[in-house]
This record gives C-alpha cells, structure tokens and sequence, in this order.
C-alpha cells in the first residue's frame, strides 16, 4: 500500500499537511486547561476537546456559523469553514474547531 504526504510551506518551514482524506490524527495542546489530547481521523477537534472541558460552544456543527471559533496559540490549522476571509485564514490567529484539522503534527489552542 502506497501512502501520501503532502509537505506545505508555512512560515518558512516544511509541515506535513493531512492530505484532505482526513488520514492524519494530531495532538492538541489546551493552553488554559493544561491538557493534550489526540485527534484521531475519524473525530473532530470539538468532538475530542469537550470530553475533557465540556462547556465549550458551539451551534452548527459545520464551520458555517462561529459559535466555535477559538484562538491557535501554536501551529497551524487546516481552516475547512465556510466563514473565514482569506486573510483570517491566513493569519492564522482562530480556527472553528468542529470542522477544523492541522497542518502540523500540534496544536495549541486557548482553551
């Protein structure tokens, strides 16, 4: 069996990037909490995070309404809303976890 991975420049520096099937699981780094958990493929970034904070909003469920939205302190997020601009996508600085993935092996989000 023959696997991709793709490689994005970001900032200057090579990160595999998941290859859209959704193949790649990554680490999550809760800066407020101090918890890590991992995002299987299968699972989305809210899925996973409210298992161990709860409370966290959202509303949709789909990246159309930013209930979720939340601030990526490190890494780089794989924006697969429907509401970002291209320049918030860009910077980088939110991401809507409940349909967001990464780019890089972590991410540290602000929760």
């Amino acid at each position: 069996m023959m696997t991709h991975c793709l490689l994005v420049l970001v900032a200057g520096a090579l990160v595999a990037a998941d290859d859209g099937s959704g193949s790649a699981g990554f680490e999550v780094r809760l800066a407020r909490s101090g918890m890590t958990v991992t995002v299987p493929p299968d699972r989305s970034i809210l899925e996973v995070v409210r298992e161990v904070v709860p409370g966290v909003p959202s509303s949709c469920e789909e990246g159309i309404c930013g209930t979720c939205e939340t601030a990526v302190l490190e890494g780089v997020p794989d924006h697969r809303d429907h509401i970002m601009s291209a320049a918030e996508r860009a910077s980088n600085a939110t991401m809507m976890i409940c349909v967001g993935r990464a780019l890089s092996d972590r991410l540290v989000l602000d929760l």
